[in-house]
């Protein structure tokens, strides 16, 4: 699963080398940034012209901080290829100032242009980034409160569930479907009940990930397992 969808984002890289990559975290993406790195070290790819933008990031965690978005993208990829690290951006989560941080992001993500493929994965409730179950879909850069389910799903990666932040700052819909193309990659029999869900049912605000079903070039990479309610 991880090598399919790493040779996606890897084609994109080569057609276009000074792509704008939209990037996600968490563990179902470790497995693809390893192979991306593999192939670098290889020869194969070149990141040097390569622009990220990531999804995502806690409120309230220091880039330091290992359990910091910003800390996973340089461990799990960053750190491991030829990119330039002032290409590579994701919300300030130390910015207490939601409005501002919110603000701020969009402004880079308006200042890098239109995202070529933006990788996704798939939260058990159908949040994509940290778009939360809602009564409508929030557009731009907003500050999330997570919801329970969002929380104990992320607790393994804390010491404690008290450890988890409560709020991060997220990609809104509107940013996310102005991409050119999508990679969705899930894995489990966890998540079968929500892929369901979210490519064959309603398109609701309480499935974020449902409104994919409007983009025009959407792709769904997943294990047998996650694919098995279809």
């Amino acid at each position: 699963m991880s090598r399919k969808a790493a040779n996606i984002i890897s084609a994109q890289i080569i057609l276009k080398p000074d792509c704008v990559l939209g990037l996600a975290t968490g563990s179902t993406p470790v497995g693809l940034y390893r192979q991306l790195a593999e192939w670098y070290e290889k020869g194969d790819l070149d990141f040097s012209q390569v622009t990220t933008v990531n999804l995502d990031e806690y409120k309230g965690l220091t880039r330091e901080d290992s359990q910091s978005y910003y800390y996973f993208m340089n461990e799990n990829l960053f750190h491991k290829v030829n990119i330039d690290k002032d290409k590579t951006f994701l919300p300030d989560g130390t910015e207490p100032d939601s409005e501002k941080a919110c603000r701020q992001y969009n402004d880079v993500l308006a200042s890098v242009g239109r995202v070529d493929i933006q990788l996704l994965g798939l939260g058990h409730n159908g949040h994509i980034g940290f778009n939360e179950p809602d009564t409508f879909f929030q557009t731009e850069t907003h500050c999330v409160t997570l919801t329970d389910q969002t929380i104990k799903a992320n607790r393994r990666f804390f010491e404690s569930e008290e450890d988890v932040p409560r709020q991060a700052y997220t990609m809104g819909i509107k940013t996310i479907m102005s991409a050119r193309r999508i990679l969705v990659v899930v894995s489990g029999e966890d998540k079968a009940e929500i892929v369901k869900k979210a490519f064959f049912g309603p398109i609701t605000p309480q499935v974020p990930a449902s409104v994919l079903q409007l983009h025009s070039h959407v792709t769904l990479v997943a294990d047998e397992a996650a694919l098995s309610r279809l």
